[in-house]
């Protein structure tokens, strides 16, 4: 058996292997210089003899985690495999023309691969027949607001590809703060706000009895969990995706305060899908909540779906202060009354429960319907859920007890509706 052929001296593989683990990185994996390093050696001891040892060489250097072996492996297919894969994932950016022939099914991570290695390019511009030049006309933008804020206030249902493209990145970046809670139990601090007479005696007996310092102590705190209950059925489709990447982006963002992020869909069934969001890709996160939610766009039953979360789930995840989000527009066709008792149920089990509700976009929005006049009286806030601005103004509705006031106004508002 002859050995494997050493690499060239001056060589472009090693530059190579440097822009794979810089698109790795830009698609979110945590590779550093020292595992580039690490990689090109491997490659020079493995040798460069078969694709499958020249994958699971690189993929034992560059990939540390589970979850993070999806965007390898379509960023290694892109990039070394494909000889036109410039060609390619450009076609993944393009808005595509659905015609009779079915769509291709998309592959967890592909689109997060494609951007990674485009840097920013654009796609080609396709030709065009030409035409004369239409008149330009100059017009002053100096006072208009810009796209990014424009993109804020947009109805999720109004945006184009691209635009839903950009919305998804702007709520990757959202985060969803919480204040901490204090407890009963107390700890030991350096000038807390209660003298600690056993801490203090303790210390005395070093000094024969003398006491030298007083000792403090102050309430531990704890962060309290996050419980979001989504509807997914056919009125809310549109607004549950963009729900749910926000919802991704707060489970898996570091620092901001919450113990645990707890996800659950309903439309006819109640889905547990919080293991599915641990995912840190949240293309792969949602393609695998969807693929266990099996009433996705179809209909609603709320009343049923609380009733299922209040009997099999409410002791466990709503205990130490918990706070619920119930994204729906209430549309429900069950029986009101038992949607009353169950929100009523899960009011009482909870710090705050926020309603999340898109219809509460439109100006003329009024409590008509059965199963929003049930919800109403028993969630602390109301809050539109139909746009960017609207999901990064809830951080406000979870730290303020009283939410400005805003629940009073709007009941008032109501009342003559809900009477």
């Amino acid at each position: 058996m002859t050995a494997a052929p050493p690499l060239p001296p001056a060589g472009k593989l090693p530059q190579n292997i440097t822009h794979f683990a810089r698109a790795l990185r830009k698609a979110g994996l945590p590779v550093g210089p020292a595992r580039v390093i690490d990689a090109i050696r491997a490659v020079e001891a493995a040798g460069f003899t078969r694709r499958e040892d020249f994958y699971w060489t690189l993929h034992a250097c560059l990939v540390s985690r589970p979850e993070e072996r999806a965007v390898f492996d379509q960023v290694f297919r892109l990039f070394w495999r494909d000889p036109q894969y410039l060609e390619h994932m450009m076609s993944f950016l393009l808005p595509q023309v659905r015609g009779a022939q079915p769509d291709r099914a998309a592959v967890a991570a592909e689109k997060r691969a494609a951007q990674a290695l485009l840097d920013g390019a654009t796609p080609p511009a396709p030709d065009l027949p030409t035409k004369e030049p239409d008149p330009q006309i100059e017009i002053d933008a100096t006072a208009t607001a810009s796209a990014e804020e424009r993109l804020k206030t947009l109805d999720f249902e109004l945006m184009s590809v691209e635009e839903m493209a950009e919305a998804k990145r702007m709520l990757a970046s959202l985060s969803l703060p919480v204040k901490p809670l204090p407890t009963r139990r107390m700890q030991a601090a350096a000038a807390g706000p209660r003298i600690d007479p056993r801490a203090t005696f303790r210390a005395a007996l070093r000094t024969e009895g003398e006491v030298l310092a007083l000792r403090h102590r102050q309430p531990r705190i704890r962060w309290p969990n996050l419980v979001v209950l989504c509807d997914i059925s056919g009125s809310m489709s549109q607004y549950s995706r963009m729900a749910l990447q926000f919802v991704h982006s707060v489970a898996n963002r570091k620092g901001q305060g919450w113990a645990r992020v707890h996800a659950f869909t309903f439309g006819t069934r109640l889905t547990n899908i919080t293991r599915h969001l641990a995912r840190r890709d949240v293309d792969q996160a949602l393609a695998a909540a969807g693929a266990e939610a099996q009433d996705w766009s179809g209909g609603t039953r709320i009343g049923a779906s609380l009733r299922a979360f209040n009997r099999d789930w409410s002791r466990r995840v709503l205990g130490q202060g918990a706070v619920v989000l119930l994204i729906t527009d209430g549309l429900d066709r069950d029986d009101a009354g038992q949607l009353a008792a169950e929100a009523q149920r899960l009011h009482l089990s909870c710090r705050r429960l926020i309603w999340v509700n898109p219809l509460l976009r439109w100006d003329g929005f009024a409590p008509k319907a059965a199963g929003i006049r049930a919800l109403l009286p028993h969630v602390d806030s109301f809050r539109a859920g139909h746009s960017i601005a609207s999901l990064g103004a809830l951080g406000r509705a979870i730290s303020d007890a009283d939410d400005g006031g805003e629940k009073a106004r709007l009941m008032r508002l109501l009342a003559p509706a809900i009477a």
